[in-house]
C-alpha cells in the first residue's frame, strides 16, 4: 500500500522534542541563521544593511557601526516586541506546521502553556506571514477555479415544521462569505474572500494570465471568463471529471479548509476568513515538503515579514 509522503521517515525531519531541548543560545543562533541567511547567517543592520555590527555581551542585541541602530533578531519582524523566549516561537511554528488541518488557539495555548490570547495572536501572525507569499503571484497554464461559502450559520428551530431551508437567501444571516480559489496544476494556490461566488471573476482575471486554460464548474458566474480564457466546464451533478474538465484540485483545497473549520476551529469569523484560507493554500502547496522544510519556510516568512499592522497590540485596542 502506498504511504502518504508526510508519514514517511524521509519527510519527518522536524523534532519538537529537539526544539524544547534547545538552550536559549542555540534557539537564538537558529533564529539568527534563518533571518540573516542572505549574509551567511551573520547579522547585519536591517535599517542601512551595513554588515559591520557590534555584538553586546550582556544582551542579545547588535549595534550598527554605520548608523548606530540597535536591533535584535526579531526587531522589525512580525515577532517584534516579543515577550516569550525564542525557543517558544520555534516550538509554536513546529506545532503549527505539523497540524496538517490547522490548529486552534486553544490547543496551541495548552501545548505552549500560554494564555489563549497569546496563542491566538501568535497563530495569526504565522498565518499572516505565510499568507503574504501570495502577493504579486500570477498563475498560468492550466488553472482550476472554484468557490465555496463559509459562515453565516443559522440555528434551526426545534420543531421540524418551523425549520427553514438554509440554502435560500431569505434564511441567511448576512454573514456568509465566499472563498474563491485559483489553483495552478503543479503550481501555486491563490485565494480571495468575496461576498458572492460570482464576484470572484475579478479576482480570477487579476491573478490568472490571459491564454490560460481554466477549469470551472457550471456555476453561471464563471460564464464571464469565456471571453478571456479557454474554458473547460464540468457539471458535478453528472460527474467529477469528464471530457478533460476537472476541478478536483480546487475541491481538495476546500476539503482541507472545511476540515479545519469543522474539526479544529469549529467557527471561523468572516473578519479573519482570508487568513485561514491563505493558510490552507500554503499547506496545500507545501504538502510534499518535509515538515522540517515547512518549519524553515514558515520561520523564514515570519522573520522576513514586517511588523503586523493587524496583530501588533491587537488586544490592547480593546
Amino acid at each position: 500500500m502506498a504511504q502518504h509522503f508526510l508519514l514517511s521517515a524521509k519527510a519527518r525531519t522536524l523534532s519538537l522534542k529537539a526544539i524544547f531541548q534547545m538552550t536559549d543560545d542555540a534557539a537564538h543562533d537558529h533564529f539568527t541563521a534563518i533571518r540573516f541567511a542572505d549574509n551567511g547567517g551573520a547579522a547585519f543592520c536591517p535599517r542601512c544593511e551595513c554588515t559591520a555590527v557590534y555584538t553586546y555581551a550582556a544582551r542579545r542585541i547588535w549595534k550598527c557601526k554605520a548608523c548606530s541602530h540597535q536591533f535584535s533578531v526579531t526587531s522589525g519582524t512580525i515577532f517584534a516586541s516579543r515577550k516569550l523566549a525564542i525557543r517558544d516561537y520555534l516550538a509554536a511554528i513546529a506545532i503549527f506546521v505539523n497540524a496538517v488541518k490547522g490548529i486552534s488557539a486553544l490547543q496551541l495555548g495548552r501545548d505552549l502553556d500560554v494564555q489563549y490570547k497569546t496563542a491566538f495572536v501568535m497563530a495569526h501572525k504565522i498565518r499572516e506571514a505565510i499568507g503574504a507569499g501570495q502577493a504579486g503571484v500570477s498563475l498560468s497554464g492550466t488553472v482550476e477555479v472554484d468557490g465555496a461559502y463559509f459562515g453565516g450559520h443559522a440555528k434551526q428551530e426545534n420543531n421540524k415544521a418551523e425549520r427553514k431551508d438554509r440554502r435560500l437567501t431569505a434564511a441567511q444571516t448576512g454573514k456568509r462569505q465566499s472563498v474563491i480559489v485559483a489553483r495552478e496544476r503543479d503550481g501555486r494556490t491563490l485565494t480571495a474572500v468575496v461576498g458572492k461566488e460570482a464576484m470572484g471573476v475579478a479576482f480570477i482575471r487579476s491573478v490568472v494570465a490571459p491564454g490560460s486554460v481554466v477549469h470551472a464548474d457550471e456555476a453561471a458566474g464563471w460564464d464571464a471568463l469565456h471571453a478571456r480564457y479557454e474554458m473547460k466546464r464540468i457539471n458535478h451533478s453528472v460527474a467529477f471529471s469528464k471530457d478533460g474538465a476537472c476541478t478536483n484540485m480546487a475541491e481538495s483545497f476546500f476539503s482541507r479548509l472545511r476540515r479545519a473549520e469543522v474539526g479544529q476551529h469549529h467557527h471561523i469569523s468572516g473578519k479573519y476568513l482570508g487568513f485561514y484560507a491563505a493558510e490552507m493554500a500554503w499547506r496545500e502547496d507545501a504538502r510534499l515538503v518535509s515538515n522540517g522544510g515547512q518549519h524553515e519556510a514558515a520561520t523564514g516568512a515570519a522573520l522576513g515579514h514586517p511588523v503586523s499592522r493587524v496583530w501588533a497590540g491587537y488586544w490592547q485596542r480593546g
